[in-house]
């Protein structure tokens, strides 16, 4: 599996050129993935920089790092300045390795390290996740249940995965023609009925440039436009902390009231992060049928083909969104058990199947 994936994502989602440099970071149980990438990024005359424990997922780091919380060391924002792309491979041995980190320390490093992140967003960019057996037990599969479950995701079970990423992306952008003319969202399903205004902005195809797996499309909703409530049904893991069964009401865009029945608090300090963090950054609608049930994985659940995801805090500005926040967290609303997608009144979606496409 290892050659496939290290191909499709030096060949397709990076597409290296020769003389191009590539910044990794990943932690060492993606070793066989980082050697597979390795002679892939030298094929194509490229040049690779690795780096193992990034900041972002060591817990040394946010016990110990202090005043580095603040800021990111000038070497490595040099470095991510320098590169020509950048790779981040998700590749914990324990998702849960975070968890007794204090959200305010996680908090204070997503703030002080915002410059690194505006550095890594104005370069080609992508972010993947090794399958190790920490995420396998998290998803409630065997190792190789969840490797097999990962290739089916990257279409590595085809025989031509590039080829399979650029059908997924004709299809979408099919769905972005119908959803560009459209003014109004609505979301409904057993505990959510959700409004939002999409008029004016833009939708983008999600098709595995940016994301490994992706398969969404996706927009900035007008700020002040949610209204109304939505009950997420699917849990995340996120920095290390468990959150699952949340509820959010909004009114004229804002968040008025948040609980979930695990991690809370957790919810709460996000949501308290900065201003920006309780208006909505992104609303996207999940396409990939190859993902067919939720691993608690933020970026694999996302992408679920009947799902949409609502995040707060930070707007994509290719989508004309105007919310600035220290965050981005996806929340994901399963639809396939008796939800739909209304667009303009008229259904889009309904019981996870598309309409009229």
């Amino acid at each position: 599996m290892e050659t496939r994936f290290a191909n499709l994502l030096v060949e397709y989602c990076l597409d290296l050129q020769p003389g191009q440099t590539v910044l990794i970071e990943a932690e060492p149980a993606a070793l066989p993935l980082l050697e597979a990438l390795q002679e892939g990024v030298l094929q194509r005359g490229a040049y690779a920089v690795v780096q193992l424990f990034p900041a972002a997922v060591s817990r040394p780091f946010f016990l110990y790092g202090g005043e580095w919380l603040n800021q990111p060391p000038l070497p490595q924002m040099r470095l991510m300045e320098h590169v020509d792309a950048s790779l981040r491979i998700e590749s914990a041995q324990n998702p849960l390795e975070l968890a007794e980190v204090p959200p305010a320390r996680l908090a204070q490093f997503r703030n002080g390290w915002r410059p690194y992140q505006q550095a890594r967003a104005r370069k080609r960019w992508c972010l993947t996740l090794y399958p190790t057996p920490g995420y396998a037990q998290q998803a409630g599969m065997s190792t190789a249940g969840f490797r097999a479950f990962v290739e089916r995701a990257l279409y590595l079970d085809r025989p031509d995965p590039v080829a399979a990423w650029r059908e997924l992306s004709a299809f979408q952008a099919a769905l972005i023609e119908r959803l560009q003319r459209v003014k109004e969202i609505r979301l409904q399903a057993e505990g959510t009925d959700l409004r939002l205004r999409v008029e004016g902005r833009t939708w983008i195809n999600s098709d595995g440039r940016r994301n490994m797996p992706s398969g969404e499309v996706f927009t900035g909703p007008l700020e002040a436009s949610a209204e109304g409530e939505v009950r997420f049904n699917l849990p995340v893991v996120v920095s290390g902390q468990r959150v699952a069964g949340v509820r959010l009401r909004f009114r004229e865009g804002q968040v008025v009231e948040a609980r979930a029945e695990v991690g809370e608090e957790y919810l709460h300090k996000m949501l308290e992060a900065d201003p920006g963090a309780r208006y909505l950054g992104e609303l996207g609608i999940g396409t990939n049928y190859g993902i067919n049930r939720s691993t608690g994985l933020i970026l694999y659940d996302e992408k679920i083909g009947g799902t949409v995801h609502l995040a707060l805090g930070q707007s994509y500005p290719e989508t004309g969104g105007k919310n600035t926040s220290s965050i981005h967290w996806d929340l994901i609303l399963d639809l396939r058990p008796g939800g739909r997608v209304l667009a303009d009144g008229q259904v889009l979606q309904e019981n996870g199947q598309f309409v009229g496409l």
